[in-house]
């Protein structure tokens, strides 16, 4: 497929992203790789089984405001205490976002609304709160057609990917694959920087000194990407399924005693038409083997296009005037499928904000049924 033209943001430099000081919306517009799983346990996390039933409770305190229960309450009492130990204290939070050439108001969107998400998390959870935040792109190295481009370009490389220089610069360590954490997002309109993650790993954690600054940093992941299709998809399952590259890279991240929320956003759908692989049983059930076969360990949240329902505030997709979103029948099929622990908001929405809160809920109800494994 044709490389698609690179969108051209003059706030690319990181201290403009933090700041929110920067867009390149226009006036009609909202601002908002290929590494295939061929393991052993590809095998498994390809398969159509749906895996355990669903059951999901939504509920608020008496004052409307939203309050996670992990560390008080009857749903965390002890076995001393006669309580059936059901309840979280950690969470999980994976992003996967599309880092392909329309997707910088998307991602400048995202950003903005994560400092009232994470105050939220923040503010709500109690002192036993503890959380891990990975960020993974859509494809497993910006440069990846670089190398080709040299060839015909007289050495050029990659002209609209500042940073590349054709038989000099190579993939940092875990950088160039599928389903890895994000650490120093690099190419066109990237944070171009090191994150800073304290962590021991390639996410970022409760204890990380400013934790707001390390999220925006690692969620600008540019508009460079050279592979065609996204794999947003293929990206989750590798990140999440043992025995792949990715999850060598991501050692840590994923913990049995925790709940997952998966956060995506894209702008095209993962189509299978396009070479994207895997299927939205496959997915799904990617997820369900991560938790250990719990269905009901996990929130999943999707800002895609729309303008196949009632009501779509997405114009048709335009890629190279970086404007609209394409229909996503398949990420909704798939968001969908987690019944009440699924949330579908517009990737083209003026603001996140609201999508991110209403999921605040959810989050509360999969934490305070959440029965961790024994042992």
């Amino acid at each position: 497929m044709p490389i698609r033209r690179l969108s051209l943001t003059a706030c690319c430099a990181a201290g403009l992203v933090a700041a929110y000081g920067c867009s390149d919306t226009r006036e009609d517009e909202t601002p908002t790789a290929t590494l295939p799983v061929t393991m052993t346990a590809a095998a498994e996390v390809t398969g159509d089984s749906i895996g355990s039933s669903e059951t999901s409770v939504m509920a608020s305190s008496d004052d409307g405001m939203i309050k996670l229960d992990v560390g008080a309450g009857t749903g965390n009492m002890t076995a001393d205490d006669g309580g059936d130990m059901s309840g979280c204290d950690k969470v999980d939070f994976l992003f996967i976002i599309d880092n392909s050439g329309s997707m910088s108001d998307e991602q400048l969107n995202l950003i903005a609304s994560f400092p009232q998400f994470i105050q939220t998390i923040q503010e709500t959870l109690d002192e036993a709160q503890d959380y891990h935040l990975m960020v993974i792109d859509s494809d497993a190295w910006v440069y990846a057609q670089c190398p080709v481009l040299c060839n015909f370009l007289m050495g050029a490389g990659c002209l609209l990917n500042p940073g590349f220089e054709c038989g000099v610069t190579e993939p940092l360590e875990c950088e160039d694959v599928l389903g890895a954490g994000v650490t120093f997002p690099r190419g066109a309109e990237a944070t171009n920087s090191d994150c800073g993650f304290t962590s021991p790993g390639r996410y970022m954690d409760s204890a990380q000194p400013n934790l707001t600054d390390a999220f925006q940093c690692a969620a600008r992941v540019g508009t460079g990407s050279t592979d065609d299709p996204e794999k947003p998809m293929e990206a989750m399952v590798a990140a999440v399924t043992p025995g792949t590259p990715a999850w060598a890279c991501n050692e840590g991240f994923l913990r049995d005693d925790a709940i997952l929320v998966v956060t995506f956003i894209t702008d095209e759908d993962d189509d299978a038409s396009d070479g994207s692989g895997g299927t939205v049983a496959g997915w799904r059930q990617a997820l369900i083997s991560a938790k250990a076969g719990d269905a009901n360990a996990m929130v999943v949240l999707g800002l895609f296009g729309d303008g196949d329902q009632p009501g779509s505030i997405c114009p048709p997709f335009n890629p190279d005037a970086a404007s609209g979103a394409e229909p996503s029948p398949r990420l909704r099929e798939f968001v969908d499928s987690w019944g009440d622990r699924g949330i579908a908001g517009s990737v083209c929405s003026g603001s996140y904000n609201q999508f991110f809160q209403d999921a605040v809920s959810v989050i509360d109800t999969t934490c305070d049924e959440f029965v961790p494994p024994a042992g």
